[in-house]
């Protein structure tokens, strides 16, 4: 009787510990429609997006550059006393964009400023014209392509894994 109790109390420990752990993990399917993004990095210089897990600039710059321009300022930035900045990739600055909301920004409810309702560069490049690279459009939540020689806003990002070349 006595390891039928063991194995039993094994069991619920560990479904206890299994639950737990799981209930702070979000699975790829999940919208977190409510208190998405937090504040992190010294000065509250960067948000954490919980949905996705990246870190974006909690503002980001109001100068246009063009594509290459955009590569290297990210490249090179330290915000919050962190460096390891990237421009994101289409799908990454794409999943900031809410589609409920119908006037720009078109942003859920979250702690960013300086977001232009405009065009953002992102890493990716147009396949089949290496001079044309992805954006978004905060205006209207579109994206596209456009030569990389425009000049448009950028927003860095941290994390992830980029499989776009910088």
């Amino acid at each position: 009787m006595k390891p039928s109790y063991s194995i039993l109390i094994s069991i619920v420990v560990v479904a206890l510990f299994t639950s737990e752990a799981a209930a702070q993990i979000q699975p790829w399917n999940t919208i977190i429609p409510f208190n998405r993004f937090q504040l992190v990095l010294l000065g509250n210089a960067a948000v954490f997006d919980k949905e996705t897990g990246l870190v974006w600039e909690q503002s980001p710059d109001t100068n246009v550059q063009d594509w290459l321009s955009a590569q290297a300022r990210c490249n090179a930035k330290t915000v919050g006393d962190r460096q390891g900045w990237r421009l994101p990739t289409l799908q990454e600055l794409a999943s900031l964009v809410d589609p409920t909301v119908r006037f720009g920004p078109t942003l859920p409810i979250n702690p960013f400023t300086n977001v232009r309702s405009s065009i953002y560069w992102s890493a990716t490049i147009a396949a089949g014209n290496p001079t044309f690279a992805w954006f978004v459009s905060f205006a209207n939540g579109q994206v596209g392509n456009t030569p990389k020689s425009d000049a448009h806003f950028v927003w860095c990002v941290r994390g992830g894994q980029s499989v776009d070349a910088q």
